[in-house]
């Protein structure tokens, strides 16, 4: 079966070439943008602070949720312990009230990633439409922030809606089924369902995720409303599909090899330091606690910082099949797409006949 999959791999990779050379020079170029454009590692370090800042709020806000009801003292005790007794009614408000507040909260954290995306996209549009194949430009963070805030606020925020709405919906339901599964005593059919319907909704996710990332991508270029850059995202991605796939698929690869050697390298940075430097291995039991501490931290760490370089492939994709598709070739862009243009010319196609060199018989002009 490997070996199938791997013919199809390769029959794929032979007649997609040039759209695998392009994605390679999207890479390229992606990472040229990052790297020349240091700033706007700012952006996702702000928003990760923000969306710890509302987490905390939304818990502290929670905890008042939860203390409603009519509060009772232990006197017997010193300290005293108090509880608050909640009645039918007020149960059933609170749980209203926390449904409330978690869809609110999935909706905040989805329009602050959405945020956070959408101006790494404009930062990377500009830079493309800014660039040539003689000069590479400069990206516009700032224009990015101005479009996320002041133009195309709604378009994000009702974006995010479509994502939290079916998180909240897949979360429900798998609680439900799990409450459900609980109680047939672990029962093998039940597990099945629940499997099932937590990877179907899981999947609806993912494909919404990924329309509302193409979507914020022709939005940056194109300035138009959500649903009209959804549509001509989608479009533009089944046109280009190939080209959209090795460049993703490259990208995700790229980012996961990133993550696991960010990671690999810390542990055993710590473990060496803990070992040699500050000898506490002999003081402790076991490592492992701040091994795997050391390791969370980094890897969050690392995605916040790696999920740059996926939004601006995606977006610098984008700007190249727009700049194909509306000139033919590559205009714009950086030095790195017009290294090999020839691949984006068409050879002319030979008229013999036009050109006088055969009768429309076929017979050769003398």
């Amino acid at each position: 079966m490997f070996a199938v999959f791997a013919l199809l791999f390769g029959l794929m990779v032979w007649c997609q070439w040039n759209a695998l050379k392009m994605a390679i020079d999207v890479i390229d170029a992606s990472a040229d943008f990052l790297f020349k454009t240091k700033r706007i590692i700012a952006v996702p370090v702000m928003y990760f602070f923000l969306t710890v800042m509302c987490v905390v709020v939304w818990l502290g806000a929670i905890m008042c949720i939860n203390s409603m009801g009519t509060i009772t003292a232990d006197t017997a005790l010193v300290p005293q312990m108090r509880s608050a007794d909640k009645n039918a009614s007020e149960e059933k408000l609170f749980a209203y009230l926390f449904l409330f507040m978690f869809f609110g909260i999935l909706w905040i954290l989805q329009f602050i990633q959405a945020k956070t995306s959408f101006i790494a996209m404009v930062s990377a549009t500009t830079y493309y439409f800014n660039s040539n194949k003689d000069h590479e430009g400069e990206a516009e963070v700032g224009f990015g922030f101005r479009l996320a805030y002041a133009v195309h606020a709604g378009s994000l925020a009702f974006g995010s809606l479509i994502i939290a709405i079916i998180q909240f919906i897949r979360i429900c339901i798998v609680t439900v089924m799990q409450q459900a599964e609980r109680a047939s005593g672990e029962n093998a059919g039940v597990k099945i369902v629940i499997a099932c319907a937590n990877c179907c909704l899981k999947c609806i996710e993912k494909i919404c995720d990924y329309i509302n990332s193409c979507a914020y991508a022709y939005m940056a270029v194109s300035g138009e409303s959500f649903c009209t850059s959804a549509w001509n995202g989608l479009l533009l991605n089944m046109k280009h599909g190939a080209k959209y796939a090795f460049s993703q698929y490259l990208a995700k690869m790229f980012i996961a090899l990133g993550k696991v050697s960010i990671v690999v390298l810390n542990v055993f940075s710590c473990y060496m330091i803990m070992k040699h430097i500050t000898k506490d291995l002999g003081e402790i039991s076991s490592p492992a606690a701040p091994l795997v501490i050391v390791g969370v931290v980094t890897y969050i760490s690392a995605s916040t910082f790696l999920c740059l370089f996926d939004e601006s492939v995606l977006a610098l994709m984008t700007c190249l099949a727009i700049d194909i598709d509306l000139n033919g070739e590559p205009k714009f862009g950086p030095p790195t797409f017009h290294d090999g243009l020839n691949r984006f010319e068409a050879a002319p196609q030979k008229n013999a006949i036009a050109d006088g060199g055969w009768d429309k018989q076929g017979n050769e002009v003398a």
